[in-house]
């Protein structure tokens, strides 16, 4: 069998990355909520007009919030697949991703803070 072309396999793996962020959305109630956050700051973004330098903090903290979630919910499931009946290890972990989401949006919360507190003042 001929080996796939580079392009070829980019191609093929875009797809698949795009059907997991289509099936987090669809799926998942938690990036749902960061999901509409997210089309809120842009929203606000806009009115408020902030600068470019705001607006790649502010998206980077909204792809960072978002993709550490993803990641977070492919733990988990990976998590419950392996053991899926309660183990206290598995929890940890679990718990541990968890983690990682809330640091991510607490920092994500002190920019959109930064950025927007004094456009309200």
């Amino acid at each position: 069998m001929p080996k796939e072309s580079f392009f070829k396999n980019r191609i093929r793996s875009i797809g698949y990355a795009l059907k997991g962020m289509f099936l987090l959305l669809r799926t998942e109630a938690s990036i749902k909520i960061q999901f509409f956050i997210a089309l809120v700051m842009t929203a606000a973004g806009f009115y408020f007009e902030i600068s470019a330098t705001e607006w790649i903090l502010q998206l980077f903290a909204i792809g960072l919030v978002m993709g550490i979630e993803g990641v977070n919910t492919a733990i988990e499931k990976l998590a419950d697949y392996v053991q899926p009946d309660h183990d206290p290890k598995i929890g940890l972990i679990k718990d541990i991703s968890a983690g990682a989401v809330m640091i991510v949006s607490i920092v994500a919360s002190i920019i959109g803070l930064v950025i927007y507190i004094p456009k309200l003042m």
